[in-house]
């Protein structure tokens, strides 16, 4: 067998998927991902992170049998909850700490997100394991907080502002870079909150 045989995605997506390491598997999540915030997710190709990782493309056709497969595997393996732990016993100190945290990542996150911004539009798979990874989590992370906040009566139960605070804190992380040029840091996000998302929910 020829190495181009070898190296070509019909061949090897027949082969039995070989064992690599979660070390080895990580740096490829990680260099896929990095190329794509650097390039675009059109631009990146399995023959580039092969180069970049010093494995050949045998491997990564291997282990997924396509870009956009291979893409959402690093996305789901990348799952981060960074609202997670966030629980002052105040709702208003909790969304300025998830202001904070969302200031640390948002460059490297929104980055990820805009570049990714079309594939998602015409591959399902792609938008769900975004969702999975990088939305979802975080939705759930900012409802529990809300919930808690109700719960302790600083929010009544119903309050109209509720539904839309994911909506806040996930738009202006979005929507900064296109507006301004540059990302939303912690100080902005912090400024924001306290600008418009507690007044939205009666709090100071």
């Amino acid at each position: 067998m020829t190495s181009q045989a070898a190296d070509g995605p019909d061949t090897v997506v027949a082969s039995r998927r070989s064992k690599i390491t979660p070390e080895r598997e990580r740096e490829f999540f990680d260099a896929v991902l990095e190329q794509i915030r650097e390039c675009g997710y059109d631009s990146v190709t399995m023959e580039g992170v092969a180069a970049t990782t010093r494995c050949s493309k045998s491997t990564l056709y291997r282990q997924w049998k396509t870009k956009p497969q291979f893409v959402a595997a690093a996305l789901r393996a990348s799952r981060r909850v960074r609202f997670a732990g966030i629980d002052t016993g105040s709702l208003a100190q909790d969304l300025r700490q998830a202001a904070r945290a969302a200031g640390d990542w948002s460059g490297k996150d929104t980055r990820l997100l805009q570049a990714l911004g079309h594939a998602v539009t015409s591959d399902q798979e792609l938008a769900q394991a975004l969702r999975e990874a990088l939305v979802h989590p975080e939705i759930a992370a900012l409802e529990e907080m809300l919930d808690r906040g109700v719960a302790r009566g600083e929010v009544p139960a119903g309050h109209p502002a509720l539904e839309y605070i994911p909506a806040m804190m996930f738009g202006v992380l979005r929507v900064r870079p296109v507006l301004n040029g540059q990302y939303a840091d912690a100080d902005y996000l912090v400024r924001f909150v306290e600008a418009v998302v507690l007044p939205a929910l009666g709090l100071s």
